[in-house]
């Protein structure tokens, strides 16, 4: 059969322009520079703190939780309950508070103002690590531990919680719970020291595990992984382990989700945004922003959070803060400087952004919400 000359130039044509959209189709390519991203422009105007308290609140608690409602300007946040200056240093691995045997409600929505809008999930947590609000205005609680030995013995009639991801709908009602309280384990029935969820357009959910992992002296068999469950809370797989090689991590701190489905890791330990297919395949890692302890994407930027730097983690000449960059290229345009430089872990752990482009913080050490307005 003799092929038409003119379909051939038209299947040509056709693959000419699949190749040129192809082209339009970011492929992230990793860097590897270890160079610290610290002299860089700031376009932002802090305020440090931000945020009114609750009435029952004399003081925020340490907190890393903070999420943008679907308004756009609304933010939710998640401390610990308030400040707990009992808890001698040493005692546990987190001297930061913990909402152990407190009965204050530790989710908090406030309005564009700072203002509390409303308040719940007393006596379910003890440890809230970080919030989601996915695109139903459900609000994903994650509980990254439960109580250790000390709290145990000062409140031996608690419920159980802790090593659970918790789904409210936006006023404060239970829709489901992932993991069981109180008790580490793998999935389907536990979690490890969950980190951080992200939800994915069909409802899938993807959740960081494994808070020890950056730890020196962490064991072998120590978790770090991401687990994948249905929208049902059906356990599909889980892939990582620790280590520093690809779908590798050393504590999987923060996890977001680009508009090509792929997984966004704020690999703590190794320095690193790990950016992995959904079933773990590598794409890429960038070693440009720091140590994340928080990343966030909005309008085609990425907001990766450092914390710790030259604080409780050794990272020579880096500068805590926020770094703003381009998420097609990684490149890296601004920093929003550490409010306070404290010798801790100080700056932000969790970020988000608003529709206007302001940056929220949300502060472990110094126990606050910080706002990054754009000028």
């Amino acid at each position: 059969m003799r092929s038409n000359p003119l379909t051939r130039l038209t299947l040509v044509a056709i693959a000419a322009v699949a190749a040129g959209c192809a082209g339009l189709i970011s492929h992230p390519v990793s860097n590897l520079d270890t160079t610290p991203t610290n002299d860089l422009p700031n376009p932002y105007r802090s305020v440090s703190p931000w945020g009114n308290l609750p009435a029952d609140h004399s003081k925020w608690g340490a907190f890393n939780g903070v999420a943008i409602d679907n308004d756009g300007r609304s933010v939710w946040v998640v401390d610990r309950c308030g400040a707990n200056p009992d808890v001698p240093p040493g005692a546990s691995p987190f001297q930061y508070d913990s909402c152990a045997g407190s009965s204050w409600a530790p989710v908090h929505k406030l309005d564009a103002n700072g203002n509390i809008l409303k308040s719940f999930g007393a006596g379910l947590f003890v440890f809230p690590h970080k919030i989601y609000v996915d695109r139903d205005s459900n609000v994903w609680v994650v509980d990254m531990r439960a109580m250790n030995a000390r709290e145990k013995l000062k409140y031996p009639d608690a419920r159980p919680a802790g090593h659970t991801v918790v789904k409210f709908d936006p006023d404060g009602k239970v829709l489901m719970t992932i993991g069981t309280p109180g008790v580490a384990g793998n999935p389907p029935d536990a979690l490890t020291e969950p980190c951080s969820i992200v939800v994915a357009p069909n409802g899938d959910l993807f959740i960081a595990e494994g808070h020890s992992g950056q730890q020196p002296n962490a064991a072998p068999d120590t978790v770090a992984r991401i687990s994948h469950f249905t929208k049902d809370g059906k356990f599909i797989r889980s892939f990582g382990r620790l280590g520093s090689g690809p779908a590798e991590f050393k504590t999987p701190h923060d996890i977001a989700m680009d508009a090509e489905g792929r997984l966004l890791v704020a690999d703590r330990g190794n320095h690193r945004i790990q950016i992995l297919e959904q079933d773990g395949g590598f794409v890429a890692e960038w070693k440009q922003f720091g140590r994340p302890s928080g990343v966030y994407l909005r309008d085609s930027l990425i907001y990766v959070a450092d914390s710790e730097s030259n604080g409780v983690a050794p990272n020579p000449g880096w500068l805590r803060g926020i770094r703003v960059g381009e998420l097609k290229t990684g490149k890296v345009l601004y920093r929003i400087p550490d409010p306070q430089e404290m010798k801790g872990t100080s700056a932000a752990e969790g970020v988000a952004v608003d529709t206007m482009g302001n940056v929220f913080g949300g502060e472990v050490g110094p126990r606050q919400l910080s706002k990054h307005f754009r000028h």
